[in-house]
């Protein structure tokens, strides 16, 4: 029977013994939620789903192209960052492919599914889970693809955009891909810092995934794209799959997204303030906080080992980390959410902790 190994999973166990809805601090999504400019978007685009979707989501690349301010021919769009990533396993079919450890599963469960082996890049806990300069070296001629988040996920780390920018040459010279994910870079402070778009005309190798889903509160909805300059990878991207991928309301709401500048502004003030809120008191209760540069905290700690079913009974979901490769038991990762929820979570949290530390004494 097939496990379902992702945050997110409100629909399994719908309330808490109390009747209420759990709160989900398990998938990272913008707390201020979706905003009403796409409602409204969406809702204008139901007369449109009478005709089947433009298979080259032409306007919706022309925007994104505009706001990004890239060649609308670099762009693929997909049902969602995830359908875009296995459609470049199948349009690449690499032989072999370097992963971070621990980074996200989909990754490996994309590059499995053409029979692509693995190897690892283990991030050291001692250099708090960040990349060091011996990456470049562990890139060998054997690879044709490269996969690095950033930041990552679950961890929230940066890698350098010089230490990218020697993983890009390395790639080059070896004539493998690079796929820099980059779908939380949106909530990264100085973002522009750490992104390679501007990379990507001199660099056919490069690929970077990103995606609407967390950015703008919408993973319902799925929108995803890959920005590249290969022009025959864009090709077999296209034969990798169907051609109405993206759906009318998907396409519109893609559209509309682009437009709340507001939007963003209040999400990266918010994000930012409650990180730090969240981070702080994490600390004081014992827990250890590693970087955590996007909108969600990652953290260990030991005790008690049953973490997640204390705070599930408290009506809380969270993510455990211990099936990621390279973590084990006490790594969990929390989303940041509203001041609200984020200040009742602290306070089941610290209610959880004193428990469980009273019974172990007893």
């Amino acid at each position: 029977m097939y496990k379902y190994e992702h945050g997110g999973d409100i629909y399994t166990e719908r309330t808490t013994k109390d009747g209420k809805p759990f709160v989900d601090f398990s998938a990272n999504i913008n707390p201020l939620g979706l905003p009403n400019g796409i409602k409204e978007a969406v809702k204008h685009a139901l007369k449109g789903c009478v005709n089947y979707p433009d298979p080259f989501c032409r306007e919706l690349a022309q925007a994104t192209g505009e706001y990004l301010q890239v060649p609308q021919e670099y762009l693929f769009f997909g049902n969602g960052a995830a359908d875009v990533l296995f459609r470049l396993a199948l349009a690449l079919k690499p032989r072999q492919a370097m992963l971070l450890a621990p980074t996200f599963a989909d990754y490996e469960k994309a590059l499995r599914s053409v029979n692509c082996r693995i190897a690892y890049y283990d991030l050291s806990e001692k250099n708090d889970f960040i990349p060091e300069r011996d990456i470049v070296g562990k890139i060998t001629a054997r690879m044709q693809l490269v996969v690095i988040c950033n930041p990552n996920n679950p961890t929230g780390q940066l890698m350098s955009r010089l230490q990218l920018e020697r993983v890009l040459a390395k790639c080059r010279m070896i004539g493998a891909h690079l796929l820099v994910d980059e779908c939380f870079m949106d909530f990264v402070c100085e973002a522009k810092a750490y992104s390679l778009r501007d990379l990507l005309a001199k660099y056919p190798e490069l690929i970077i995934l990103k995606a609407f889903t967390k950015t703008f509160a919408m993973p319902g909805i799925r929108l995803g794209y890959c920005m590249t300059s290969d022009e025959a990878l864009h090709t077999r991207l296209h034969e990798c799959g169907q051609d109405w991928s993206v759906s009318v309301l998907a396409q519109e709401a893609g559209k509309a997204a682009l437009k709340e500048t507001e939007y963003l502004r209040e999400s990266f003030a918010l994000v930012a303030e409650e990180r730090y809120y969240l981070r702080t008191h994490l600390q004081a209760l014992g827990a250890k906080v590693y970087g955590s540069e996007a909108n969600y905290i990652f953290f260990y700690l030991p005790n008690p080992k049953n973490l997640v079913e204390l705070m599930r009974e408290q009506g809380f979901l969270i993510r455990s980390c211990a099936n990621y490769h390279n973590l084990g038991e006490g790594y969990y990762r929390i989303a940041v959410k509203s001041k609200q929820q984020n200040r009742a979570f602290i306070k089941a949290f610290k209610e959880t902790i004193k428990h469980a530390l009273f019974v172990n004494s007893n």
